[in-house]
C-alpha cells in the first residue's frame, strides 16, 4: 500500500476544507446480564466488558482498564506502522506493549489516599528495523508519540462533560 498516495487527497481536502477533518466517534455502553458486565458498541464492533476480578468481576472478559490500554496500544501500533512507512523505514516487525499500574483500593473506596485510575502507564516499542540507524529510530519514536491520538489525549486530557438524561 502506498500510504502517501492514499493520504494525499485527504490532506489536500483538509487543507482547503478544515471542517471536513472534524469527526465525532461514538461508543455506547449497554447493560449486561450481571451488574459486573456490559457491552460497548463502537459502531463497527461490539466489545464485551466486565469489571476486573480485583473489584468483584468474573475476570473472563476485558475490563475497562484493559480497553483503555488496548486503545493506546492499538493507536500507537498503527501510528508507528504508518510513520515508519511514511519515513521509508523498512521493518521486519513492530510491536507495542502497554502496561498500566492501578491501586484497586481507590476504585473500591477502601482508601481515599489511593488514586482512582492508573498511577502509571508504560509503553514499550519493539521495533526490528535492521537498516535503520539510531537517529531514524529516535525520529520514528518522536513522530509516533506526536501523532498518536490516544497518547496525546491521555497526556493532555480534554474537558469531559457528563450529564444525566432520565428516561
Amino acid at each position: 500500500m502506498d500510504l502517501k498516495q492514499a493520504q494525499r487527497p485527504l490532506k489536500d481536502r483538509y487543507r482547503t476544507e478544515p471542517d471536513a477533518a472534524r469527526i465525532t466517534l461514538t461508543a455506547r455502553g449497554a447493560e449486561g446480564d450481571e451488574p459486573v458486565a456490559c457491552s460497548v458498541d463502537l459502531g463497527r464492533a461490539i466489545q464485551e466488558a466486565q469489571a476486573h476480578v480485583g473489584v468483584g468481576g468474573p475476570g473472563t472478559a476485558a475490563c475497562s482498564g484493559d480497553l483503555l490500554l488496548g486503545a493506546l496500544a492499538a493507536c500507537a501500533q498503527v501510528t508507528c506502522q504508518m510513520v515508519a512507512s511514511s519515513m521509508g523505514i523498512e521493518t521486519r516487525s513492530i510491536g507495542v506493549v502497554v502496561e498500566g499500574d492501578l491501586d484497586l483500593r481507590g476504585t473500591l473506596g477502601v482508601s481515599r489516599d489511593a488514586n482512582v485510575g492508573f498511577d502509571a502507564i508504560r509503553m514499550r516499542f519493539e521495533i526490528d528495523a535492521p537498516d535503520a540507524g539510531a537517529e531514524e529510530l529516535e525520529s520514528l519514536m518522536a513522530k509516533t508519540e506526536r501523532y498518536c491520538t490516544v497518547l496525546q489525549t491521555l497526556r493532555d486530557a480534554p474537558d469531559i462533560e457528563a450529564e444525566l438524561v432520565p428516561s
